[in-house]
């Protein structure tokens, strides 16, 4: 951790872009590299959490330092920021589905991502986009993110303070909304993809795990390192890994999966619900988190090429993001032009990595030259005539 900034927050959130993007191409190669494949969560849960992490991080700190109004103007702000993102990249996405579908007569693109609600209903179709209640294909996450950080000024103090009340208050509404079956209403389909009050547990244990970062940060004197088979915590969390990786994988082989499974195991786990964040998938990230956590201390890794260019894709996210989620359909139409074969598809997601890294690089470059721009002048007053 440097200037209060850990890096493995970036470069994971990083990771979590890529494997975004790579999920969000249909049938890609590429795609059976991602953390889904051997598991019960997804990027989705990284990427929420990191972003509950890496706001606490932030908006605490601007808290403590310019009071609590400051802080709350200053994440509304950024939720605004967010939701014209959003809007943007919804209008631009639309050009790219409906200029795409008219040149492939294989696909349905239009359909695919979810669009023939606006063919149907255009002016209602705008005013859902305007209310978050309309969400294509691979525009949920932004819309969740909106929501969560617009709601952070009501926890923040208590997050800072007394993070148990929080984190207990987060728990119980994770665990009645889908008991009584509250959501948020969506266009065409009736609710959020991603249910916010389910949701938003893993944005505030992501929050309280930056405060509790911070304050073993501050200790003087940390306990001495145990082993890692001294560690109880850890040996259950990667035998549950190790269990989940054998049920994702099982699934690959339907007959296996129903040889294997006992009837009333599948009962009671199946389904795991990814709208309402499954208990099973919710614990699943929690040990992937803790485990890795514990392997992957900061260290002089994170100052290796490819670690530095995940940290710099990761600090950029929101801007990466949603290059992303405009590359998707880009690529998969590309892909299925030229034949869908295997080299294409590594291709184009390698293609699509690359241009996102090229932007990170980028908006990097330019931060440089404006703090440079910006930095001449008071140097120039300084000097000694």
């Amino acid at each position: 951790m440097q200037n209060g900034r850990d890096h493995r927050i970036d470069f994971f959130r990083g990771i979590a872009l890529i494997f975004i993007f790579w999920d969000h191409i249909p049938g890609n190669l590429l795609g059976h590299l991602t953390v889904r494949n051997v598991g019960l969560s997804d990027a989705a849960e990284i990427f929420v959490f990191l972003a509950g992490y890496a706001s606490v991080l932030a908006y605490g700190k601007l808290l403590r330092r310019d009071g609590y109004w400051i802080a709350c103007m200053r994440i509304l702000r950024r939720a605004w920021v967010l939701y014209v993102a959003h809007i943007f990249l919804l209008a631009v996405l639309m050009g790219i589905v409906f200029t795409t579908n008219s040149h492939i007569e294989t696909r349905d693109f239009v359909e695919e991502m979810g669009l023939g609600y606006f063919l149907a209903n255009p002016q209602q179709a705008l005013v859902d986009e305007l209310l978050l209640r309309f969400k294509p294909s691979l525009m949920d996450p932004l819309p969740l993110y909106i929501v969560l950080l617009a709601a952070l000024p009501l926890i923040l103090p208590g997050l800072l303070r007394r993070p148990e009340y929080p984190v207990g208050l987060s728990l119980a509404l994770y665990l009645l909304a889908p008991l009584f079956g509250w959501n948020f209403s969506s266009q065409p389909n009736g609710q959020w993809f991603f249910n916010p009050l389910a949701w938003q547990v893993l944005f505030v244990l992501g929050g309280a795990a930056a405060v509790q970062a911070q304050r073993k940060a501050s200790t003087p004197a940390p306990l001495p390192a145990r082993s890692l088979r001294q560690q109880p915590l850890f040996l259950a969390a990667a035998t549950y890994l190790v269990l989940c990786a054998a049920l994702a994988l099982s699934w690959r082989w339907p007959a296996l999966h129903d040889a294997l499974m006992p009837q009333w195991l599948a009962e009671r786990i199946y389904p795991i619900d990814k709208t309402n964040l499954s208990p099973l998938r919710l614990l699943h990230f929690l040990a992937l988190a803790y485990c890795v956590a514990v392997v992957l201390p900061t260290g002089a890794w994170l100052e290796r090429w490819p670690a530095r260019q995940l940290c710099r894709m990761g600090s950029y996210s929101l801007e990466v993001f949603c290059l992303g989620v405009l590359l998707a359909p880009l690529t998969d139409a590309a892909v299925t032009l030229l034949g869908n074969g295997l080299v294409v598809q590594v291709a184009g997601g390698l293609a699509g990595v690359a241009l996102m890294a090229a932007l990170a690089a980028w908006l990097e470059l330019n931060k440089r030259l404006a703090a440079s721009r910006k930095s001449a002048p008071v140097m120039a007053q300084a000097k000694p005539a």
